[in-house]
């Protein structure tokens, strides 16, 4: 049986710099019926934990280190006995919000993660945060960017560990260059096309942001 992706709205706060704005975030979920994946463990680990159901959740994969994209990942982890992997330069932001938990394990550019016949290949992805990642799965013709590219543009770059240069240099070099009908799929809001946004590039690079 293919993987299939699923996809769980869950709403919270993030929180960086000293403020903390209302979010809502996508926490997808790839598998099938017997075992599954999660990208980004956000705000609610009872809803996570519905959604996925009897399936045995072999990983959590947290696309970058701000809160509100890794807040239910020791929750979700020690409910299931899920790994929870994280870039190892998004360290300094995870401990923000989990001090005394580490990851279980760190995500290197090109590995692949499995997920019931899935193949979920890293690429570092920086800008947004320096240890951003993004996963393109050929097969499933799907690519879920976290922060790094939404419809409409780069990720903020506003705040601490973030830099505008950089995502442009991570938009053009490891997303744009993949087949226009991949599908991107997002850390908030509605998914998109590679081939939708690729010809604006010009423009996020003018206005800056």
């Amino acid at each position: 049986m293919a993987a299939r992706v699923e996809r769980l709205v869950t709403s919270g706060h993030f929180t960086l710099d000293g403020g903390t704005w209302e979010v809502e975030n996508n926490v997808w979920i790839v598998g099938d019926d017997h075992e599954a994946v999660v990208i980004d463990a956000a705000h609610d680990a009872d809803a996570i934990s519905e959604a996925v159901g009897g399936r045995r959740l072999t990983a959590i994969v947290c696309t970058h280190g701000h809160n509100d994209h890794i807040t239910a990942a020791p929750a979700l982890a020690d409910r299931t006995g899920a790994t929870i992997w994280l870039h190892p330069d998004d360290l300094p932001l995870w401990k923000q919000t989990h001090p005394d938990r580490d990851p279980d394990a760190w995500l290197s550019d090109g590995q692949v993660i499995e997920a019931a016949g899935a193949d979920l290949r890293v690429l570092h992805t920086p800008g947004h945060a320096p240890g951003a990642v993004c996963l393109y799965d050929p097969g499933l013709a799907t690519v879920f960017t976290g922060d790094t590219l939404f419809q409409g543009g780069p990720g903020a770059t506003g705040r601490s560990y973030s830099h505008f240069p950089t995502i442009i240099t991570s938009i053009r070099e490891r997303l744009l260059t993949l087949p226009p009908d991949t599908r991107v799929l997002t850390g908030h809001g509605d998914s998109t096309t590679i081939g939708a946004e690729a010809p604006h590039l010009d423009e996020w690079i003018a206005r800056g942001h």
